[in-house]
């Protein structure tokens, strides 16, 4: 007798523990039950992927949603629907928000507006501050939480946790790893006269290398010191890799699609403050850097550090204009295309986008097309050429640094829990994301029932 699924992935180029082979993928109840040649199964809905290659859900474990407080620019909804309609099944959202994500009781109103309106599957980081240490011990093992991230450096938003005696306090506040965004705040102040009113080339001038290289060196001995292991987002420069590199037992490592694309002068060029972030685009020798530490294995994820604003705040002079792009829906297209370049494995390229993240972040269920795991899948075609354009960005902001840019590589569907979200650049069921589940927060099955 035929075995029966909710859904039968067909005849498509799987990317599997094992390798990258053709198989047929059966899913039952969200998630996979099969993987082989299933010729002979039946199912609810069938995806004929001849041609395509199957891989694991992408999670984007650095997205900045906006909400509450600013959502006019974005929102948990239009961020969600940018991210599957790129083929991302997962987000990690960030606690810069108005209110800051640093209480329980703003973390349950995020996960309540979440529901029900989130297309995609999403965890929220905590926000560490000088005023909630003594809490984020119980932040970090709240249900829905990715952990806690610090800014050692102020960019967006008003949370700062600058004072060396207040980041090894957090430090020592949990066992989790902690995210942080390593920038030298007393240099930020020090080199502020060094930015060119109208000139955005200014920006990685004023943000140096050694504001980035200092603090990382700082949070690496403060990590040491307090046992614990850390994430450093958005690394920049080259002269943080060595440090990195000699910090393995404690520190993991992730770069941005923008700073392996774009480098200085010639991005604040074409785009003034639309190529301005925190850390800035810095000149190739540093995208050159961070690609060899990609290829030798340094680099643990990749995310998009989506971070929108609109075009009325982006368009204001330099310094006056903020910080951030948008990234979460043209993150795989970007990646796939360096894939297609030669640039990165697509082996690699998984690992970077979902088995690296579950495996940093102890994600329960996800992370890789096996038996048992969430049916996650971000389907693609390695061969299709489009061109990236602003029209299609689902942001508020409608806009993206990569308008007109022709890629090689594209998402075709974005599955979560064996439900098809998205179909040839269409959302068509959305509005049913769930918290991403960690093994360190798990609720035991006892208190689950009654919770």
């Amino acid at each position: 007798m035929s075995e029966t699924f909710d859904l039968l992935i067909r005849g498509g180029i799987v990317a599997t523990p094992s390798g990258i082979a053709p198989a047929d993928v059966g899913v039952k109840g969200g998630r996979i039950a099969a993987i082989g040649a299933l010729s002979g199964a039946r199912a609810a809905e069938t995806f004929e992927a001849r041609g395509l290659h199957v891989l694991p859900g992408v999670i984007d474990t650095q997205v900045h949603f906006r909400e509450p407080g600013n959502s006019h620019k974005e929102d948990l909804e239009s961020g969600s629907r940018a991210a599957v309609l790129g083929g991302v099944t997962g987000v990690f959202e960030m606690p810069n928000t108005n209110p800051t994500t640093t209480t329980r009781q703003a973390l349950e109103d995020k996960l309540a507006r979440a529901s029900g309106r989130m297309h995609c599957d999403y965890a929220f980081y905590v926000g560490a501050s000088p005023g909630n240490v003594g809490a984020l011990s119980e932040l970090e093992r709240l249900p829905g939480v990715s952990g806690v991230k610090a800014f050692l450096g102020s960019s967006t938003g008003m949370l700062l946790l600058d004072k060396e005696d207040a980041i090894l306090a957090a430090l020592k506040a949990g066992n989790r790893r902690m995210a942080v965004h390593s920038e030298d705040e007393a240099r930020l102040n020090e080199r502020k006269p060094l930015r060119v009113a109208g000139d955005a080339r200014s920006h990685p001038v004023w943000r140096d290398v050694e504001t980035a290289r200092a603090s990382t060196a700082r949070v690496i001995r403060l990590a040491r010191q307090a046992g614990r292991r850390i994430h450093v987002l958005h690394v920049t420069t080259a002269e943080e890799l060595p440090l990195l590199a000699e910090a393995r037992d404690v520190a993991s490592v992730e770069t941005t699609p923008q700073h392996l694309t774009l480098a200085a002068p010639e991005c604040y060029e074409r785009l003034g403050s639309y190529a301005q972030m925190n850390p800035p685009i810095r000149e190739a020798r540093h995208r050159e850097a961070l690609w060899r530490a990609v290829n030798e294995g340094l680099v643990d994820v990749i995310g998009s550090d989506h971070a929108p604003h609109t075009r009325e705040e982006k368009a204001k002079p330099y310094p006056d204009s903020p910080s951030g792009m948008p990234g979460v829906q043209t993150l795989v297209t970007i990646l796939l295309d360096h894939v297609s370049a030669g640039r990165l494995s697509l082996e690699r390229f998984v690992d970077l986008t979902s088995a690296g993240a579950a495996r940093l972040f102890s994600i329960a269920g996800k992370g890789r097309i096996a038996l048992g795991y969430d049916a996650d899948f971000t389907i693609v075609d390695l061969k299709a050429k489009k061109r990236i354009e602003n029209s299609w960005i689902a942001s508020k902001c409608g806009w993206t640094p990569f308008d007109g840019m022709e890629t090689t590589g594209w998402a075709l569907a974005t599955i979560i829990r064996g439900r098809m979200v998205m179909r040839e650049r269409a959302l068509v069921a959305g509005g049913q994301g769930t918290p991403i589940r960690f093994g360190e927060t798990l609720v035991p099955q006892r208190d689950a029932a009654a919770a």
